[in-house]
């Protein structure tokens, strides 16, 4: 069988190639190891978090808020094995949604382990221990990734767990002992707080969210602290123990040798991904992989070997799903004739605790470094109507913009919807629009999204309205 392209993998960023791939007319197939499609977003990471996000949330509000919006309940508590059972119907839903579009679209789809033969020839390895090869002109390598494991953390899928069993737990644990203090391990660390677990994070450096600005990571632990989050930052984990029925932890603090110790119901690791190229044949191809195991890519997404392309979690760049979709879009784009293109810069990350944490551009870090010009422009959601009257108070929107041009260089936010707030940033910024245009917006009142508006008056020299 013959296909002007293949791609290997179906998570966001490989369904989205093939979709895009298939309205501009190319013959196009899809590869995926696992029995659904989806990847790890659909199937262990960005859609069930959520589920599970959104179900805590309700809880804590239900046991915390509810009382002051004079609304009284009796023998509240937490059904798990519920919560669990709507999460995977959540994403049950979500996965059938993607073989619908693939069929829709009349994309081929198989099912197998996808490994280069060579360059235009792919073998696939089934369940039933048959193969079977076809054959592209093209080949999108979209394999993602997987979660980071040390040897020394004794990574056993019980007691030593990831994201992916951390989704799956049927009761409400005692004590979590989370490592890293990432985008991972504080939305799932948030999950287990709203539902009473006493949830200790342990982080290497000296703040949360490391990537984002400074004023985020003191923002979201202000408010994680308020939840019950206990923090260990400029610790090490230098072991992890586990039993059939617990896991004990033990951490040092940099540059000290004393050992101390956690003994909790689980040890969640949360320090990374890595690219997940495993047993691909990549040498069978001659594709050059980077010393920490990324795909080589050209601006086009190209490999070293013409025709094979490489996107999401597998080359440079922030792990993120909507960053795969874009460049998927692209490498189709690019196969079609046409001309597309990506500002990596422009590309929002979010946080998806509540408050939630939502960012583009540069951080004010980066602005200094790089020697530009720039005023900053914030303001606090404690300030906003509507965020009193929905109770969500904590955080704020901070607004970077050039000292001279007065052109958005960042957009930083925490506080209630700002992944959905952050679109409005992205839009004026892929615009190169200034500090005092989103300023002069007229923004809906009562809504959130006039934090944006304050914070833009507010740098363009102190114009803030309502502080």
């Amino acid at each position: 069988m013959e296909f002007d392209l293949i791609i290997i993998g179906s998570g966001p960023g490989g369904y989205v190639a093939a979709i895009r791939a298939a309205q501009l007319g190319l013959k196009t197939a899809i590869i995926e190891r696992y029995a659904t499609l989806g990847g790890t977003c659909l199937n262990v990471g960005c859609i069930p978090s959520k589920a599970l996000l959104d179900s805590s949330e309700h809880y804590h509000n239900a046991a915390e808020k509810f009382s002051e919006h004079g609304i009284k309940l009796s023998n509240l508590e937490v059904d798990m094995p519920q919560m669990i059972k709507r999460k995977n119907e959540v994403v049950d839903q979500t996965c059938k949604g993607v073989s619908f579009l693939m069929k829709k679209n009349k994309i081929e789809v198989f099912h197998g382990h996808g490994s280069f033969v060579d360059k235009n020839t792919v073998s696939i390895a089934k369940e039933d221990g048959s193969k079977q090869e076809i054959k592209g002109k093209n080949v999108i390598i979209a394999t993602g990734s997987k979660p980071i494991t040390p040897a020394s953390f004794n990574y056993d899928k019980n007691r030593v767990i990831t994201s992916t069993e951390a989704l799956n737990i049927k009761k409400v644990p005692k004590r979590i002992v989370i490592v890293g203090g990432g985008v991972i391990g504080l939305e799932l660390g948030s999950v287990y707080a709203r539902l009473g677990t006493e949830v200790e994070v342990i982080e290497f450096a000296d703040r949360i969210i490391g990537s984002m600005d400074k004023d985020c990571s003191k923002e979201l632990q202000r408010a994680l602290k308020k939840i019950g989050m206990k923090f260990h930052l400029g610790h090490a984990v230098t072991n992890v123990k586990a039993t059939k029925t617990s896991v004990t932890v033990e951490y040092k603090k940099k540059d000290t040798e004393d050992i101390l110790s956690i003994k909790a119901d689980y040890c969640l690791i949360a320090i990374g991904r890595r690219p997940y190229t495993d047993n691909l044949g990549l040498d069978n191809a001659g594709v050059i992989k980077d010393d920490r195991g990324r795909i080589e890519v050209d601006k086009h997404l190209q490999t070293n070997v013409p025709g094979i392309y490489a996107i999401g979690d597998v080359v440079k760049g922030a792990m993120l799903a909507h960053k795969a979709e874009e460049e998927g879009v692209m490498v189709a784009e690019l196969l079609a004739g046409e001309k597309p293109h990506i500002d990596y810069n422009l590309i929002p990350g979010v946080v998806y605790t509540w408050p939630e944490v939502a960012a583009v551009g540069q951080t004010e870090a980066q602005v200094k470094e790089a020697g530009i010009p720039y005023n900053v422009g914030k303001f606090p959601f404690k300030a906003l109507g509507r965020a009193r009257a929905s109770m969500d108070t904590q955080g704020m929107v901070k607004i970077i913009s050039h000292k001279e041009t007065d052109e958005v260089l960042g957009v930083h936010m925490v506080g209630p919807r700002v992944a959905d707030m952050i679109a409005e940033a992205v839009t004026a910024m892929e615009f190169r629009a200034s500090a005092e245009d989103i300023a002069r917006m007229s923004h809906a009142h009562p809504t959130y999204t006039e934090a944006t508006k304050e914070a833009a008056l507010a740098a363009t020299g102190n114009r803030a309205l309502h502080v």
